[in-house]
């Protein structure tokens, strides 16, 4: 009997998300209500004291907002890398300034911090590291860099739930803005989702207020206060951000279950790493605690030894009934931006080698040991 076709990625929602979401139907909240408000408190105490929370309807928006209430605008530079998905340069555009891309470091997917020093001119205002796969970024070196041009630091830590760095999580560092996203494919899931976390206590007011049209209480406060529920205000030209409370449902339970789903994620992990230390393969890279890693991705690099080449492995991959993907297609090779700034392939070497030779395997709480082998067994097969 044919195997099933094994998805590259899939949610892992139970019972208990789903008895969440008709509470909130039945209590009539759709948009942002309780749920809403409940869950950024929740985030605040899973990172601890001194930071604020501000549930967004994508990591995108989230993004969007710290630079706008930071004041990026046009003319601006902002630094990012290039090996990234395109919503992290999209928002620093929709401002108006410019994405400023630097290479990643040699031997990983994160960017590289001496290049950031280097790509600093008079009109930078802010860099934004992404912290690739669940791997934390070098942040001690790019703090550094940030405090000697006074520059903004925004994290991008779309995959970086749980991800620690020197012990401390990915939230709960000294930048001005950390963003997270709830995708159907991260970590924890709501669908579409977000939360950007700050200890700047008018940015985060800024943005709350920025998330629903520029409207100074949202609809929930509205009918909290002893103003009138009919009477608001719009102090700014906002955008249509929030979260609704449906899907703050779900992320209070993933949130409750985040250890669960991250430890069935390092088990993955270290059997993929297991499985594959001899064959001709680079593994991802990771901090020197394996846990330490979010492991929203696992990465492998095809080594010029490799019996087939990557785009080759892939469809063998599918003959094979399983999904793989390819994270990222560096920023300087889709037609927007090599067009915009003129941009060739070899701009950005060590980018541009990851992505010649990298391919994503499933790995996500939902996989059974079953599934795991048959990853296993396949990716030796068309390697060994």
């Amino acid at each position: 009997m044919k195997e099933s076709f094994l998805p590259f990625a899939l949610p892992d929602i139970g019972d208990e998300e789903i008895a969440e979401v008709v509470q909130s139907m039945r209590a009539g909240w759709l948009t942002t209500g309780p749920k809403t408000q409940a869950l950024e408190e929740s985030f605040v105490k899973f990172l601890g004291k001194g930071v604020e929370s501000v549930a967004v309807n994508s990591g995108t928006a989230g993004l969007h907002l710290a630079l706008e209430a930071l004041g990026i605008s046009p003319g601006d530079e902002v630094i990012t890398t290039v090996y990234t998905f395109t919503a992290t340069a999209e928002v620093v555009r929709h401002l108006g300034a410019n994405p400023v891309f630097v290479d990643v470091v040699m031997g990983g997917f994160n960017m590289n911090p001496a290049a950031v020093e280097a790509a600093v001119t008079e009109r930078t205002r802010a860099v934004i590291p992404v912290h690739f796969a669940g791997e934390a970024c070098p942040m001690k070196e790019i703090f550094q860099v940030a405090k000697r041009h006074n520059l903004a630091v925004v994290e991008d830590a779309a995959h970086a739930l749980p991800t620690r760095y020197n012990g401390s999580i990915i939230g709960a560092l000294p930048s001005e803005a950390v963003v997270f996203s709830f995708y159907a494919t991260k970590p924890i899931a709501t669908g579409e989702g977000g939360m950007l976390v700050t200890r700047n206590d008018n940015l985060a007011h800024r943005c709350k207020v920025m998330r629903l049209h520029g409207i100074d209480r949202d609809v929930f406060n509205r009918y909290q206060t002893e103003r009138p529920a009919w009477y608001y205000e719009v102090i700014a030209p906002g955008f249509k951000y929030n979260m609704p409370d449906i899907a703050a449902a779900i992320g209070l339970v993933q949130l409750r279950r985040m250890s669960a789903l991250h430890g069935r994620r390092l088990e993955i992990a270290q059997g993929y790493d297991e499985a594959f230390i001899n064959l001709p393969v680079t593994l991802p890279p990771r901090p020197d605690n394996h846990e330490d890693h979010a492991w929203h991705l696992y990465v492998l690099r095809l080594r010029d030894n490799a019996p087939v080449e990557r785009d080759t492995f892939i469809e063998e991959m599918n003959c094979r009934g399983i999904g793989t993907s390819v994270h990222f297609i560096p920023l300087h090779l889709h037609p927007y931006w090599r067009d915009r700034y003129g941009f060739k392939p070899e701009d950005f070497p060590i980018a541009l080698d990851c992505y010649r030779r990298a391919v994503s395997l499933p790995i996500y709480s939902k996989m059974t040991d079953g599934d795991v082998e048959r990853v296993i067994k396949a990716v030796r097969e068309i390697l060994a």
